[in-house]
């Protein structure tokens, strides 16, 4: 696949699931999406859809596990779901649709709540991360979530996953929950064992702002992100602004690693180019940023404002984005439904 390493799978033989190869991944509504979620995500999104069977969700369930305004939940999803067409995702080729409105999901979730160790979620380091100090008050959806993500992914027999380092360990969870079931039910092969799409250039995007830190929405600068939704001069004036050192750019990769922002810069303009940093710094070394900023800022701009021109336009009919996501649950319940249904076989309810 075009920058996309399929790592070597860690359980059983690559051969011994049968059924089609799958991908599905996806975002929670939780927030504006910007320039990491385009680099890291949508843009991988619908380049995926052209090569493999492609589910890509709204995960309106996961983004509960923490307060969601009841009253803005819907318009965010709408939201994502118009970065996602705005980024190239076809929803003839993509089936695209909010996690919610496949209620196999959760029930399924419940069933592999049920497979999954107690020992397991404790070894999960997200948890202990995003509750900190506070564990006791946070959601118990926020503890077992990654048995509902394992749900997402295998309710529809997805071989591949794109993760980030940050989600390799709940793949690995999903993996052992697939054995489990396989294993307890008697089913071989029932559950594939899906495998990582370890992410190319773009994969991790840092702050404007702080070179060290991870581009994201809780930021409290906006100055430290692009938002999908930006129109041409707050791009242009976000890069222009974006923190720099005063030193030219350098010659080599090894000297680009230890200047942060530099290299955030720099990997930034290869990302939106489709270039690697070793070439950008063949054309840019001995510059100084006076001289890379705006060349970076023109082409934030070229490849940005048309996404963010496009989600506005989609996000003013409503009507037509939730066409597309009803069209969307109803392929993925055609889906899910018979995998459910067999588990519900497997495990012996009444009825089945």
């Amino acid at each position: 696949m075009t920058d996309q390493t399929v790592a070597a799978p860690v359980g059983a033989p690559a051969d011994a699931y049968a059924g089609p190869a799958r991908v599905l991944s996806g975002v929670q509504p939780s927030g504006a999406l910007h320039l990491g979620n385009y680099l890291g995500a949508l843009v991988k999104f619908a380049r995926l859809q052209h090569e493999i069977d492609t589910f890509i969700f709204v995960a309106d369930l996961h983004a509960i596990t923490v307060w969601q305004e009841p009253a803005a939940l819907a318009q965010q999803t709408r939201e994502i779901a118009a970065a996602y067409l705005a980024a190239g995702l076809d929803p003839a080729k993509a089936t695209i649709f909010p996690q919610s409105a496949v209620p196999e999901h959760a029930e399924l979730a419940w069933i592999f709540q049920c497979v999954a160790r107690l020992g397991w979620l404790d070894r999960m380091t997200q948890f202990k991360e995003k509750s900190g100090k506070h564990k006791e008050r946070s959601s118990v959806g926020l503890y077992t979530y990654p048995v509902l993500q394992a749900a997402d992914i295998l309710i529809y027999k997805a071989t591949h996953v794109p993760v980030g380092e940050d989600q390799k360990q709940h793949l690995e969870l999903t993996r052992d929950i697939a054995a489990k079931f396989n294993h307890d039910f008697s089913a071989p092969n029932f559950f594939p064992q899906p495998d990582p799409l370890i992410q190319g250039p773009g994969a991790r995007v840092m702050s404007l702002r702080d070179g060290s830190a991870k581009m994201s929405k809780s930021d409290p600068s906006d100055y430290s992100r692009i938002n999908l939704t930006d129109d041409a001069d707050a791009i242009a004036a976000k890069v222009r602004k974006a923190r720099t050192d005063p030193e030219p750019l350098p010659e080599t990769l090894e000297e680009l690693a230890t200047r942060a922002e530099a290299d955030n810069l720099v990997g930034i303009f290869a990302a939106l180019d489709g270039r690697t940093k070793a070439e950008v710094l063949a054309e840019y070394a001995g510059k100084g940023f006076g001289a890379f900023k705006p060349a970076l800022a023109d082409l934030a701009v070229e490849k940005l404002a048309p996404v963010g021109e496009t989600m506005r336009r989609l996000l003013a009919d409503p009507a037509e984005i939730d066409r597309i996501l009803a069209a969307g649950a109803a392929r993925a319940r055609d889906v899910a439904a018979p995998t459910v249904a067999e588990v519900r076989k497997l495990v012996g309810f009444w009825g089945a």
